[in-house]
């Protein structure tokens, strides 16, 4: 599975892998494939550092990413100075507290310990902390900076490239790739309709050829809905030079989610059971359809706060339904191919059977072209 991009960066196949995890991370490059670690939950420089730290060590020298948040649009405080944790907490009105509250108390879902604080913050979407991990990251030999709301800043983006690293960026619209491709961006990763986490309203089919023409001959990333080799060939068919996948490795034997309950709801989840809600950050999320995203967006409730108020408004709760494992609550972003993802398997086995239904797609497509061994 390789193309004229996993050639550049040195990977034997073409799929870049996005996760939260170092193990995840560090076994898809181990496995050929191209780890990109998620920064957006370290919000202390040296919990970053610590992880790269072990990744370095553990991707046998195979390259690696590092995925940020730095999002185009957000809240701004008054007279455009800095937005601090303090000024946000500041802005999140009484009555979406009082409904947090009201709601964790239907589900009976218990405090956190006195002093105990939460494990989960969102402050990782606030531009100033993803610049401190782009401080931390520099140092290491990262190849490639992806980010996952619009186009980074143009110092970030001088930045990585005096580094020699490329830069990546998603977009859910063809519209959203040619601004990308005016902001000095490398690679352009089309994230379909199907994606888990934040994604726009085109599928994957549609969107992918139609970024690959907006932004050529600048390389494209296919994202959503892609879990097996079969739709791995489909996207280098329609253009693009690799998949960005994520949800994938949710099951996987390396994945640390901390959370048995939440795995088995993973496990046993369809393709439907997934919706496009803004209860976690604000912004639409893909996410397992759970109580907790019913709540926020029934149209009775007060509604959910732009990015990053609403991450910070429910940071605590997320953390105490996650800590007591409140199943009717509990969920996680994920794509619409958590319908796949039916049985717990190691990071090499998800690559063997990806490689494997590629050659048989490939296979396929030359049977029907006349061209019988010649995959």
């Amino acid at each position: 599975m390789q193309t004229e991009l996993s050639r550049k960066l040195g990977v034997e196949h073409a799929v870049f892998g996005f996760t939260p995890f170092p193990a995840v991370a560090a076994a898809i490059s181990r496995a050929g494939g191209f780890g990109v670690l998620g920064a957006v939950r370290y919000t202390a420089p040296d919990d970053l550092k610590r992880d790269l730290d072990w990744l370095d060590a553990h991707t046998g020298g195979r390259p690696y990413g590092l995925d940020v948040v730095m999002p185009a649009k957000k809240a701004e405080a008054p007279n455009n100075h800095t937005l601090t944790e303090a000024d946000v907490e500041a802005m999140i009105p009484d009555g979406h507290r009082q409904y947090v509250r009201e709601t964790l108390a239907k589900y009976g879902v218990q405090e956190l310990a006195e002093g105990e604080a939460s494990g989960w913050r969102i402050t990782g979407w606030m531009e100033q902390v993803a610049r401190t991990q782009l401080d931390v990251a520099f140092d290491y030999p990262i190849k490639l900076l992806a980010n996952a709301l619009g186009s980074p800043p143009a110092d970030v983006v001088a930045r990585a490239h005096d580094r020699d690293v490329l830069v990546a960026a998603l977009a859910g619209s063809a519209r959203h790739a040619r601004k990308h491709r005016e902001a000095g961006i490398d690679i352009v990763v089309a994230q379909g309709y199907e994606a888990g986490g934040h994604t726009g309203e085109i599928a994957t089919m549609v969107l992918t050829p139609e970024v690959v023409e907006a932004v050529a001959p600048l390389p494209v990333l296919a994202a959503g809905g892609i879990g097996c080799g079969q739709q791995v060939a489909a996207a280098l068919t329609l253009g693009a030079q690799g998949v960005w996948l994520g949800s994938l490795w949710l099951t996987t034997t390396e994945a640390d989610l901390h959370s048995a309950a939440l795995t088995r709801k993973l496990l046993a989840a369809g393709s439907g059971d997934t919706v496009r809600s803004r209860a976690l950050t604000g912004k639409p999320a893909r996410q397992l359809r759970t109580e907790w995203t019913d709540a926020w967006d029934d149209p009775a409730g007060p509604g959910t706060l732009p990015m990053p108020l609403q991450g910070l408004l429910v940071a605590e709760a997320v953390s105490r339904i996650q800590k007591y494992e409140v199943e009717p609550l509990l969920g996680t972003p994920v794509g619409q191919i958590v319908g796949r993802m039916s049985s717990e398997r190691s990071v090499q086995a998800v690559f063997d059977d990806l490689t494997r239904g590629f050659e048989e797609a490939v296979d396929r497509i030359n049977r029907i072209a006349g061209r019988s061994g010649q995959s």
